[in-house]
């Protein structure tokens, strides 16, 4: 082989290694080009405008949305846990709502009861026509349990949410309103022997002899 023939030979072999670093060098300018650098300030905001405020969230719905669904579909609570007691799934399905066919059923009632003495976080009422050996009681806080008020309305779904931390706090901030907004200025204490109209929802559990109502309205008749 000649001199000329052994260089040729050399420049086809060493071709494909050129033209490749030259497509990755063209590669990289075109990465580079369209890459957008975001600063840590922008990323902050960025941030801040995705995550869910489930505080302000339940500001925004409890007076203009969860009361209002929640009176208009208040059913008697004596005539529902009758009809709970009878047939579970059949009250269910008439008058509660859930999401999702393994939840519980939750249910908007209104009733009146003459209040007993406070037991701890709940206040019991005495209501004519309730099942016997059923209590019902009323949350009155410090601590207001449960997803009743989130789940009873029938229209806050969990495929509204990103995950289920922030379907759980949409249901603690509602709570959390009832706790400003309805027994902030409750008495219940003085409201013992008396009789107390509520308006309400409860989720029905794992023990139906022991009915705990999140209420949005309570008066006191002295």
């Amino acid at each position: 082989m000649t001199q000329t023939t052994r260089q040729s030979a050399v420049a086809l072999l060493r071709r494909p290694s050129v033209i490749g670093g030259t497509c990755l060098v063209a590669l990289l300018i075109a990465i580079v080009s369209t890459t957008k650098v975001v600063d840590a300030e922008e990323a902050a905001v960025a941030g801040a405008a995705q995550q869910f405020d489930a505080s302000e969230y339940a500001a925004q719905r409890y007076d203009s949305e969860v009361v209002p669904a929640i009176e208009q579909n208040a059913v008697d609570i004596a005539q529902l846990l009758e009809a709970v007691t009878a047939d579970p799934a059949a009250a269910g399905q008439e008058y509660g709502h859930r999401d999702g066919p393994n939840a519980r059923y939750a249910f908007a009632v209104s009733g009146t009861g003459v209040a007993g003495p406070v037991a701890g976080t709940l206040l019991p009422l005495q209501i004519d026509g309730v099942p016997a050996g059923v209590q019902v009681s009323l949350q009155i806080g410090p601590a207001i349990n449960g997803t009743a008020l989130r789940d009873a309305v029938g229209f806050i779904t969990f495929d509204q949410f990103l995950n289920q931390l922030e379907y759980a706090d949409a249901a603690t901030e509602l709570n959390n309103q009832v706790k400003a907004k309805v027994l902030a200025g409750f008495d219940a204490e003085a409201a013992a022997g008396e009789q107390v109209s509520f308006v309400g929802a409860f989720t029905y559990g794992s023990n139906p002899e022991l009915i705990q109502v999140t209420p949005v309205e309570l008066t006191v008749a002295r």
